[in-house]
């Protein structure tokens, strides 16, 4: 009984350490600014900036529904703690709700990991197979689907732009949009080059294969941030869609794909019905990715001038996954490993993703 009291206290003091550091009451002012400017006349004239304005709206409010949702648990725990003093049938319902009550506050405490100006924001993510063909293709593959079950396992949206398929198997590229409370902040983390190790499911000898794919991720820019693209170093292509079909993309024959010159970086867009829309669509990637690109050089410039190393470094090698012949994965910024594979590659990321958060905010 006295634990749980020190539990309930202990929880109680961590709840309120959130509220400060979110300022709940600056929220709820906010929020009822926002709801006034959602329900003026004419609001809805300007779609996007509508959008953007709901959305924020829809996060605000639901943090601090989240919050007081929280104040109300903890002080219904309190209570029935008392009643628990004259029947101990209680006491395993208490210990439940405050174990529930903490998983809650630790991914809410996740918040507290960010400073980035746009880590609380939408991400667009993209992968690409690297050489190593066929086996290269089929772990692209793997991986756009775990990150769709990382994003489903959180509660984020997750939207297809670009899905193409290999020749054989797998996927040479994929790019997605996901969105939700920290989107960015947490798939950041993912950015860089994800290794496979195992006996090759394409391979006749049944040998063991190395593959390898690139995770970029950047984030969700409005049309107010100023990134510098000049249309003379942009080489555009339209071509077939070939994506997976059905869940995954329409098919058209007006996809399109953009590759920035003087940096390589390549966006491209199949998931709309016009070449119109799609172009739209690849350029909002390519700003995004282009942004993220300017924002990493400043960090690696500033890093440089004052003696650090810097903290990210294109092409570097971030996570092992290893089959064949023992299971380990292992993250080789941090040393967090498990060797349950198969749940990681089911969209388990969570303990990587905190585990090198952490270790940022520390350096």
């Amino acid at each position: 009984m006295t634990e749980l009291k020190d539990k309930t206290s202990e929880l109680e003091g961590r709840l309120a350490e959130l509220e400060a550091f979110f300022d709940v009451e600056r929220l709820r002012t906010e929020a009822e600014e926002l709801g006034e400017d959602m329900s003026r006349p004419g609001f809805w004239d300007d779609p996007e900036a509508a959008r953007v304005v709901s959305a924020r709206f829809s996060r605000v409010q639901g943090r601090i529904e989240l919050l007081d949702t929280l104040r109300e648990r903890l002080s219904d725990s309190g209570e029935l703690l008392e009643l628990a003093e004259e029947d101990d049938d209680l006491i395993p319902e208490v210990d439940e709700e405050l174990r529930r009550v903490e998983r809650v506050l630790e991914e809410q405490e996740v918040a507290r990991l960010f400073a980035g100006d746009y880590d609380e924001g939408d991400a667009i993510l993209t992968i690409n197979s690297g050489a190593g063909g066929v086996d290269s293709q089929d772990w692209a593959e793997m991986l756009a689907r775990m990150y769709r079950r990382w994003a489903e396992r959180r509660g984020f949206g997750l939207e297809i732009i670009e899905y193409t398929e290999g020749e054989e198997a797998g996927i040479k590229s994929a790019t997605f949009t996901i969105s939700g409370e920290y989107a960015f902040g947490l798939s950041s983390a993912e950015r860089g080059v994800h290794r496979l190790v195992r006996i090759s499911p394409f391979d006749a000898g049944a040998r063991r294969h190395t593959s390898f794919a690139s995770v970029a991720v950047a984030p969700v820019v409005d049309e107010a941030v100023e990134v510098e693209i000049d249309e003379k170093d942009l080489k555009v292509d339209t071509y077939r869609a070939s994506g997976a079909g059905g869940q995954h993309v329409n098919k058209t024959d007006s996809a399109v794909r953009i590759t920035h010159l003087p940096t390589g970086i390549v966006a491209q867009c199949q998931n709309e019905r016009s070449q119109h829309q799609n172009r739209e669509v690849a350029m909002r990637v390519l700003r995004a990715r282009l942004f993220e690109l300017q924002r990493e050089k400043r960090e690696q410039e500033i890093a440089a001038q004052s003696g650090e190393k810097a903290e990210i470094e294109w092409g570097s090698q971030i996570r092992s996954y290893v089959l064949h012949p023992y299971k380990l994965v292992k993250d080789h910024r941090t040393g967090e490993e498990t060797a349950n594979v198969d749940r990681v590659l089911d969209g388990d990321l969570d303990a990587f993703v905190y585990a090198y958060l952490k270790n940022r905010t520390a350096a």
